[in-house]
């Protein structure tokens, strides 16, 4: 009698499963698993670019940048080429575009020294080596320092809040000093308009409480200075003005009227605090 073969696959696959191969799950470590030496590469790129490695050369050793040993220099520098060779060609291009630089220098210091037609020392072949460098350090230095300031989104966040309220327009009131002020002109502008009449005449305040509300009656509201303009034009004495805008302050203290400014230093306006109703 043969006994049936068991399934040993467990319902639940993917809880327990260590790994998926070409689909399937991977319950155990294979026995025969090999692994490649160059599978896994960890490359670290401690350097910038070329001129970060030697003036890294240079300062480790406490060299003078404008007396580099090109000699120590270069050799450390190629040893350093060498090792990123062995692992990554492509990268180690640009060092050893420097590299050759570095040789040449050295070649070129190696020959005899000729004077120059003019009579001056030759230039020193370090010359714009030493340059490169000292500008590239001082943009390293520059770029330490700015890293080094706060950051939005890095050191700091911005906060923000938000508030709902409704901010009432509070209007200003009229003040007696506004008045006196609004007075002050209307005067000044009835004395430009002034006609010498030695008359008597009868004033009353009541009439001219009757005719400004007369006036009122027809429109919304009329400028304070508009009160005044038709007796100014008909070239009323100082005295019928007064008695108008005597008028004009009785009624505002019977409540008759309603005298307004939107604003400080703003025109003044006269409105009849009731409503008249129109057959």
């Amino acid at each position: 009698m043969i006994t049936p073969a068991v399934d040993s696959t467990p319902d639940i696959v993917d809880s327990v499963a260590l790994a998926r191969l070409y689909g399937e799950p991977l319950f155990s470590l294979p026995q025969d698993l090999y692994i490649p030496p160059d599978a896994l590469e960890v490359f670290l790129e401690t350097f910038e670019g070329p001129l970060d490695l030697l003036l890294y050369l240079i300062r480790k050793q406490n060299f003078n940048v404008l007396d580099i040993p090109m000699a120590q220099v270069t050799q450390q520098y190629l040893s350093y080429v060498e090792q990123i060779r062995a692992t990554n060609l492509e990268l180690a291009g640009e060092y050893l575009l420097m590299a050759a630089m570095l040789i040449e220098i050295k070649a070129r210091m190696l020959l005899p020294v000729k004077r120059r037609d003019d009579g001056e020392e030759p230039d020193d072949p370090r010359a714009e080596l030493v340059r490169r460098l000292l500008e590239y350090e001082q943009m390293k230095l520059a770029s330490r320092e700015l890293d080094a300031l706060p950051r939005l989104g890095r050191d700091f966040m911005l906060g923000q809040a938000t508030a709902d309220f409704e901010v009432a327009r509070v209007l200003p009131s009229v003040s007696p000093e506004d008045l006196q002020a609004a007075w002050a002109d209307i005067l000044k502008r009835a004395s430009l308009n002034a006609h010498h009449h030695i008359t008597r005449e009868q004033l009353s305040v009541r009439e001219h409480m009757t005719h400004i509300l007369r006036q009122l009656s027809d429109v919304r509201f009329i400028e304070f200075s508009e009160l005044f303009m038709s007796r100014i034009n008909a070239g009323a004495h100082v005295a019928v003005i007064v008695v108008h805008f005597v008028a004009l302050l009785e009624l505002a203290k019977e409540s008759l009227l309603d005298i307004t400014q939107a604003e400080a230093y703003a025109p003044i306006y006269v409105r009849l605090s009731y409503t008249i109703a129109h057959a």
